[in-house]
């Protein structure tokens, strides 16, 4: 059993942690001052800016199919990208990628829709949550009904991740045959109103009144749309808890550096007991994280199915990743609260990690279930 990297793995997350040093974490005090303006923290030509430079390097589509111009790069090592990701809060990520679902597009639909998202042209999102169907993706509302060559779609979703940025949708919708998959332009006639939330994550809710698609843009088959749903829902959760893990490292990090220099009572802080454990306590835990994510994106690498492994990981980076920058905020004191540091903007962040793709129940629900149905088993995949 061999636990070292190998030497593309070692290359490639040294070249996205020298990357996030010099080019993302300088922005880190800006992106605060404008955060604290209620702006957006990085502004969408910033940000193409930044994915432009990183493909001089070849850093495009990370998870693209190298037919698609993209690196095709593996589950473990997109897990390494994402945590030197994460040790930065800076709204980044890599350009040249679309929603997995999209590359189930006939060859119309490959032409308007994936090849233009994947070159950054066109900006996607996934449309299934709605104000009474969240965990329960089967409970939506939303209708389609056929008229003549077209659908006219009703409903409202809620929560989208970028819809309010959107040009496109990919929504989800009752239909006679079963939920149905539809690609919604905005020009169609939907329309987004953003969602006021505790951290810097701005979805929107989306509303269709009688908004008319072509039958052409159906993605997938007619009634064949949950299963599409689940294959986005499940394309990859371990990368959630891989970008926590990356803040977690840094948080603790800076939790280290203040302690040794934070004098109470004529000694650092460094020397007192309990802050000794909160720290230690924390390291076991990213260690732990650190493996759960490593293992479920081996076992997708493997083919291998993944998706108890991907709980676990999903659930206990959600709930660790919280308790950890609970502590550290507790070890900066009043300053950890204020908005000066990055800290207590960690803090609201992290906090969905516990609700979005998956709740802390849902994943508990799916493991229990796994287990008791003898689909898994507690001594694991060596055991």
């Amino acid at each position: 059993m061999d636990f070292a990297l190998s030497d593309e793995e070692t290359q490639v997350r040294d070249w996205v942690r020298t990357f996030v040093r010099k080019e993302i974490a300088p922005l880190e005090p800006e992106v605060l001052r404008r955060e604290r303006a209620h702006l957006p923290g990085l502004a969408a030509d910033e940000l193409r800016e930044l994915q432009l430079k990183a493909r001089e390097s070849g850093f495009w589509g990370v998870q693209t199919p190298e037919e698609y111009g993209g690196m095709g790069l593996g589950a473990v090592l997109t897990a390494l990208i994402e945590a030197e990701l994460g040790r930065s809060f800076v709204p980044f990520r890599f350009g040249g990628h679309a929603d997995n679902i999209l590359y189930y597009a006939n060859d119309e639909q490959r032409e308007r829709y994936l090849l233009p998202t994947i070159a950054g042209e066109r900006r996607s999102c996934f449309a299934i949550s709605e104000p009474g169907a969240g965990s329960d993706a089967r409970a939506i509302r939303a209708t389609a009904r056929r008229d003549g060559d077209d659908w006219v779609i009703n409903g409202e979703k809620t929560f989208i991740t970028g819809g309010n940025e959107a040009d496109f949708a990919m929504v989800f919708a009752r239909t006679d045959e079963g939920v149905t998959c539809f690609l919604a332009d905005r020009a169609d006639g939907w329309r987004s109103e953003p969602i006021d939330t505790m951290g810097e994550w701005g979805p929107a809710a989306l509303v269709f009144e009688d908004v008319r698609v072509p039958g052409a843009n159906v993605l997938g088959e007619v009634g064949k749309g949950f299963d599409l749903a689940m294959k986005w829902i499940g394309r990859g959760r371990y990368l959630l808890p891989a970008r926590a893990l990356g803040a977690c490292e840094r948080l603790v990090e800076m939790a280290m550096e203040h302690a040794r220099t934070r004098v109470t009572f004529g000694a650092p802080i460094a020397d007192r007991q309990a802050i000794q454990w909160m720290i230690a306590d924390s390291a076991v835990e990213i260690e732990a994280l650190r493996w759960l994510v490593l293992h479920a994106a081996w076992l997708v690498d493997r083919g291998a199915d993944s998706r108890h492994a991907q709980s676990m990981a999903k659930l206990y980076g959600g709930v660790k990743a919280n308790e950890i920058v609970d502590r550290v905020l507790q070890i900066h004191g009043g300053m950890g609260y204020t908005r000066e540091l990055p800290v207590e903007r960690w803090y609201r962040e992290l906090r969905l990690l516990r609700i979005y793709e998956g709740t802390d129940e849902i994943q508990r629900r799916t493991i229990a279930r796994n287990l008791l149905k003898g689909h898994a088993r507690v001594s694991g995949t060596l055991g």
